[in-house]
């Protein structure tokens, strides 16, 4: 059967059931959320076990599991309810303060932490109806990022991963190492030879995932005896307290942390790049005026954040 006959044979209110029920596991509950009565909710899951076939949710106990073809689809249904969202929502004008959806961005914590504060602000004065979900990333997010920006408005990330994806430049930050305020090992000045003889703090410790800094500290010649690798900045100054660890952070953040982790924040013994943040998003939002419109809020956010953070 051609697949636009199967569409028109297809409720797709079932796909907002089936999401629910995947992610509560359980009637009664999947009621609860969708504001349908637990019948309605049976009935429902009934057409869905005769349309796929499979049972979706095992008995075992007194719970419910997915059954291996039900974990497949609890990873899709999100991204399609996105992308049906992103259909519906489209229009010609877009009018912010008129308006109710969500835009998800894929970011690390440290743009969250540092921009997400001035988008959130900007968002709730000119658009009460728009929720912004913070999503953190991944270095799959990052490796698949075609795939990713599918099912997602953007992703926040540095210049030097993505090549080939429209791009709107934010603002700019300085890499500067972090080590514990105690530290009498470590004057004001650090040095290239303490760089190489420090236990560090990195961030995932893969080859694709290296902070621009660390890749270049590398070209100086200097491999970092890694002894503890985190999924986020934020614990990073936290792991560095303390101890006689050492690790590069963004400036930004670092400050902001200072104030309240027992670290001091000095400048990289070698010349770094710049990190230059920037929102990355898929081509076909190019003319779609509610993305243009996240693009330009973004910008400003960037454009209120400090050339320089102050001084702790």
């Amino acid at each position: 059967m051609p697949a636009d006959r199967v569409l028109v044979n297809l409720d797709l209110n079932l796909l907002v059931t089936l999401d629910v029920l995947l992610r509560e596991r359980n009637v009664t509950r999947a009621a609860e959320q969708l504001g349908s009565s637990q019948p309605a909710v049976s009935a429902a899951l009934a057409r869905l076990r005769r349309h796929f076939g499979d049972d979706l949710l095992d008995r075992v106990g007194n719970r419910y599991e997915l059954t291996p073809l039900a974990a497949q689809l609890a990873e899709r249904t999100a991204p399609a309810l996105a992308g049906v969202r992103r259909v519906f929502d489209a229009g010609v004008e877009f009018d912010p303060s008129a308006v109710e959806r969500e835009f998800t961005i894929v970011t690390s914590d440290y743009a969250a932490a540092v921009l997400g504060p001035i988008v959130a602000r900007l968002l709730a004065e000119r658009a009460p109806g728009i929720r912004l979900r913070l999503q953190q990333t991944t270095p799959y997010a990052v490796d698949h990022a075609v795939d990713t920006l599918r099912t997602v408005d953007g992703i926040i990330l540095p210049h030097g991963f993505l090549t080939g994806i429209p791009h709107t430049d934010l603002y700019e930050d300085r890499w500067v190492c972090i080590v514990a305020g105690d530290n009498a090992a470590v004057g004001a000045q650090l040095t290239l030879a303490q760089l190489g003889e420090l236990p560090w703090v990195v961030l995932y410790n893969l080859p694709t995932a290296f902070a621009p800094a660390a890749q270049q500290l590398r070209m100086f010649g200097v491999e970092p005896r890694v002894q503890v690798v985190t999924d986020g900045f934020l614990p990073m100054p936290f792991l560095v307290a303390g101890t006689d660890r050492i690790a590069l952070m963004q400036e930004h953040l670092a400050r902001r942390i200072a104030r309240v982790a027992d670290i001091r924040v000095l400048p990289c013994p070698f010349e770094v790049v710049p990190l230059a943040e920037a929102f990355w998003w898929h081509p076909m939002y190019r003319a779609d005026p509610a993305h243009a419109w996240l693009r330009g809020v973004l910008t400003e956010a960037g454009c209120l954040l400090p050339l320089r953070p102050p001084a702790v």
